[in-house]
């Protein structure tokens, strides 16, 4: 997953606008939002194991498909099926690890290995492309086998969690899904779980949005606004997955010792100083050790947004809220480099800086309207 978010390479390839190539930012938001629905479904019918499935089957058949390198339209409508493997597994995974005990730490390597996907990513792509001139889609040869052996691994991980022994393991969730319909209609649309519900899924979906955002645009950006050289850009955006890496699993750690509301409430603080330095500071050096910072800090948020809507939650509602949260918020990846691309598109690649600061500001306020987190609700 984490290598399917920070591997693009398109604008030459293609010759097309900033506006025209950010669509693949956008069209998995399709993916994330049929995840974020059928998450709860695929659970009561297929149990974990379907997940297991779907997941890298998407994955996979969407490499293939980007590794014949279609025309463009294509290659569009096929990021919407890996935007749904994405938004299934990070449902799914984030769901079942968040309601563990010790769920910070796990969490943590859990999105310290999505992290250091994003660093592999664009590290192999700029060695492939830049270094060696092979072509962009020459990288998804690498994904494909990849998406393979993702599902032979989870395959054999969870080939015995099946939807028996996931209802007969959540007895409530199947219970209630029987008798009310749905418990996701009580997660998304009832009080008091639809606030932590809704602000959880806004919380993720613009802080997934700033990671992605940076995390795709910041080589145009180096090269464009900094400067700087291909290979040189494309370190610095390794140095930023590389920081988001070390920061999920060093305050993994911190985090559950200061408390998930009181950590995040500094966290995000110091993210902000750290882009106001990216920002004003015209330096290339400068710029790049910036940006790995903000990735540090930025790192233990997703991880400890999961774990507050799980004290916040009774259990029964955690595969559904934490699952629609989980998939919702992934469509910042969608959604908001595609804003990025088109604004920059009028008014230069700069832009990225202030949308990045007020996204952070926002992701403040969100954070702040959340409940007190006491313990875990049963």
């Amino acid at each position: 997953m984490g290598m399917n978010d920070a591997a693009y390479g398109l604008e030459k390839y293609y010759g097309l606008s900033y506006t025209v190539i950010s669509l693949v930012f956008l069209t998995p938001f399709a993916g994330y939002s049929c995840a974020a629905l059928l998450n709860n479904a695929i659970h009561m019918k297929f149990g974990q194991r379907g997940i297991a499935f779907i997941g890298p089957l998407s994955h996979l058949i969407a490499y293939i498909v980007i590794a014949v390198h279609p025309p463009y339209p294509a290659l569009v409508v096929i990021f919407a099926l890996a935007g749904f493997g994405n938004g299934v597994e990070d449902g799914a995974w984030n769901a079942w690890i968040g309601s563990m005990a010790n769920a910070n730490e796990i969490l943590g390597f859990l999105h310290g290995l999505y992290g250091l996907g994003a660093v592999i990513s664009p590290l192999a792509a700029t060695t492939m492309v830049v270094k060696n001139g092979l072509p962009w889609y020459s990288f998804y040869y690498i994904m494909v086998s990849v998406a393979a052996l993702e599902m032979l691994v989870s395959l054999l991980a969870f080939w015995r969690a099946t939807a028996s022994a996931y209802r007969a393991a959540n007895s409530q969730t199947s219970t209630a899904s029987t008798s009310s319909g749905n418990r996701m209609k009580e997660a998304i649309l009832t009080r008091p779980a639809a606030r932590v519900s809704w602000l959880c899924s806004a919380f993720l979906l613009i802080y997934v949005g700033v990671e992605v955002t940076l995390g795709g645009w910041i080589v145009t950006f180096m090269m464009q606004v900094r400067h700087g050289a291909a290979f040189g850009a494309g370190m610095v955006a390794t140095g930023f997955w590389l920081g988001l890496t070390v920061g999920r699993i060093v305050l993994g750690f911190v985090t559950p010792r200061v408390g998930e509301k009181r950590a995040i409430a500094v966290y995000l603080p110091v993210a902000m100083a750290l882009q106001l330095l990216f920002w004003l500071v015209p330096q290339f050096y400068v710029s790049a050790v910036a940006v790995s910072l903000q990735g540090f800090f930025l790192g233990p948020m997703f991880p400890a947004a999961v774990v507050a809507a799980t004290k916040l939650l009774p259990r029964h509602l955690h595969v559904s809220a934490v699952g629609f949260a989980s998939a919702f918020g992934g469509g910042g990846a969608a959604v908001f480099p595609f804003a990025v691309g088109a604004i920059a598109q009028a008014k230069g690649v700069q832009v990225l800086q202030p949308i990045v600061l007020a996204m952070l500001a926002a992701l403040w306020v969100c954070w702040m309207a959340l409940p007190r987190i006491g313990r875990k609700s049963e």
